[in-house]
C-alpha cells in the first residue's frame, strides 16, 4: 500500500493550480485553519451569557493558534530567537499531539475542537497511521459542522481513494459536490472526484470536467488539461 501523506490528502498538482477559486491548497492549509475559525460568525447569545461566550471563544482561538504554530514549526538543529522550532521530529509530534488532544477535549463541541481533531487526522496520515487518521477524520466530519466537517470529508475521501476504498471516496465527494461549503468549493470536490475515477470511469470523469472548461479563471485551464490527460490514458 502506498504511503498516504498529508499532501496526498489535501491537494496535488491536479487541483493545486486552481488558485483563488479553490482556496485550500496545501501551502495555505494552516493559514486557512488559523483564520477560518476567527472568521466564523459569532453566535448572538442572551445578554447574560454573551461576555462569557466571547471570553471562551477567544481562549479557544488562542489555543488553536498555538497548536497551528507547533504544526508549522520547523525542525532545526540550532533554535533561533523568536522562532518556534524543534530539534527532532519526535519532540514536535509529541508536543503537537498533546496540544491538539488537550484542545479537542477541553473545548469539545466547538469549531476549534473540530479543527484540532481534523489536524490530528492529517498528522496521523502523514505518519502513515492510516487507521488512526481515518478515525480522527471521521470524527471531525461528524462533529465539525458544515465547514470543518467538509474539510474532513474531503481528506477522508482522499484517504479512502489511496487505500482502495473508491466507492466510499466517491460517496463523500458526490455529497460535497451537492453540498459545497465556504471551505470546500463545488469545483474543488468535482476536480478531486474526477481524478479519483479517471482510471475506472474515464467517461464520467470527463463529463464532470466538461462544464469547468468554460469557467472563468484558472479552473478552465485545469479542466482542459485534465480532460486531455484522461483521453491520452495518462
Amino acid at each position: 500500500m502506498d504511503r498516504v501523506t498529508r499532501h496526498d490528502l489535501k491537494t496535488d498538482k491536479f487541483v493545486e493550480e486552481v488558485g483563488q477559486t479553490v482556496h485550500y491548497v496545501d501551502e495555505h492549509r494552516s493559514e486557512m485553519i488559523r483564520y477560518g475559525g476567527i472568521a466564523l460568525a459569532v453566535i448572538v447569545l442572551a445578554a447574560g451569557g454573551w461576555f462569557f461566550y466571547q471570553s471562551r471563544k477567544a481562549e479557544r482561538q488562542v489555543a488553536l493558534m498555538h497548536a497551528v504554530e507547533t504544526y508549522n514549526a520547523p525542525i532545526m538543529p540550532t533554535p533561533r530567537d523568536g522562532v518556534k522550532s524543534f530539534t527532532v521530529q519526535a519532540d514536535k509530534d509529541k508536543a503537537l499531539s498533546q496540544e491538539l488532544n488537550d484542545l479537542a477535549t477541553k473545548y469539545s463541541g466547538s469549531e476549534e475542537a473540530a479543527a484540532a481533531v481534523y489536524m490530528l487526522g492529517l498528522n496521523a496520515a502523514d505518519a502513515a497511521k492510516l487507521d488512526e487518521a481515518e478515525r480522527y477524520l471521521k470524527r471531525a466530519s461528524e462533529e465539525g459542522g458544515a465547514e470543518y466537517g467538509s474539510l474532513a470529508k474531503l481528506s477522508l475521501a482522499q484517504l479512502y481513494a489511496g487505500t482502495g476504498k473508491q466507492a466510499d471516496a466517491e460517496k463523500l465527494l458526490r455529497g460535497l459536490i451537492e453540498n459545497p461549503t465556504m471551505f470546500v468549493a463545488k469545483d474543488q470536490a468535482t476536480l478531486v472526484l474526477a481524478r479519483i475515477i479517471a482510471k475506472t470511469k474515464p467517461e464520467e470523469a470527463k463529463k464532470l470536467l466538461e462544464p469547468l472548461r468554460t469557467v472563468n479563471g484558472p479552473i478552465s485551464r485545469i479542466a482542459i488539461q485534465a480532460i486531455a490527460e484522461i483521453s491520452s490514458g495518462k
